[in-house]
């Protein structure tokens, strides 16, 4: 029986960057899929390089922690556009809240990246180049990634592994204040994905983490919503001032619909994140 599209539910479709237009959609050959862990959702998606020796962008997927799935990128402009910069693409599945932690999910990113070293050979990418880019809940675990070495190093792996993060519209890099910032609209939550203690808050928080040896270069996009704004550049503060290169830019768009469109026309040629994400990727890359 067909469920009625109220504004709620097209809200929480934008944010989980579920709604694709049709104008985005690409032909792709299908992509490699590889499992890192024994749990349905351990799985990446790869498209291997155009020729031996491609960089590799992971992208990790949004949903609140809870949703989401790694074939968003399918069909996606990101996915050709990247393919047509010459890059790599994988695209991270993770376990979900309430069946996993966050803990998890942040690991799972850091073995879905080991993984990914391994397998460079066969698929025709560089293990030495790689560059991580989430949006909204990915945005956070990337992240957190990049900050808290716990996770890379479980994974055998540390942050020379990785050449740079970025992190797209996320709001949860200081959790305790997103707590109270945005409660009335989202606060089930982030208190189902990062519970009550204020101590793991802080543990989850990459702002709280940016003191720590960091990966070694991040660009921090956001739209204009209020709390996106404020955590972004909250980051990228608390991460200059720990002397890692970090650079924040605001990017035309507002509320969740312009939430969904930085991860929707992510790589659009006339839209602006687009040429903010290829100056950077080329940069990292040295392409």
């Amino acid at each position: 029986m067909k469920k009625p599209v109220g504004a709620a539910v097209l809200a929480m479709a934008l944010a989980s960057g579920s709604v694709i237009a049709n104008s985005a959609e690409r032909r792709a050959p299908a992509p490699v899929e590889l499992l890192f862990g024994s749990d349905k959702l351990q799985r990446v998606d790869v498209w291997a390089g155009p020729s031996k020796g491609a960089p590799l962008v992971v992208f990790v997927h949004g949903g609140g922690w809870k949703r989401g799935d790694k074939s968003m990128m399918k069909g996606s402009a990101k996915l050709s556009h990247w393919q047509e910069q010459g890059y790599a693409v994988a695209s991270v599945n993770y376990r979900l809240v309430p069946d996993a932690t966050v803990e998890q999910q942040a690991q799972d990113v850091a073995d879905a990246v080991a993984l990914l070293k391994r397998e460079a050979s066969r698929l025709r990418y560089d293990a030495g180049r790689i560059v991580l880019v989430g949006h909204s809940a990915g945005a956070h675990l990337v992240a957190l990634v990049g900050t808290d070495p716990a996770y890379l190093r479980k994974a055998g792996l540390g942050y020379s592994d990785i050449d740079g993060i970025i992190p797209l519209d996320g709001a949860a890099y200081d959790v305790p204040a997103q707590m109270d910032e945005n409660a009335r609209l989202m606060g089930d939550t982030y208190e189902q994905a990062f519970g009550t203690d204020p101590e793991r808050q802080k543990a989850l928080s990459p702002t709280f983490h940016a003191a720590a040896p960091n990966a070694p270069s991040f660009l921090i996009l956001h739209v204009q919503r209020r709390d996106g704004t404020q955590q972004s550049r909250g980051l990228a503060r608390a991460l200059q001032g720990a002397g890692t290169q970090a650079s924040v830019e605001a990017v035309d768009g507002r509320g969740l619909r312009g939430h969904a469109e930085i991860n929707r026309k992510l790589g659009e040629p006339d839209y602006p994140a687009t040429a903010l994400v290829d100056r950077y990727l080329a940069a990292r890359f040295g392409t």
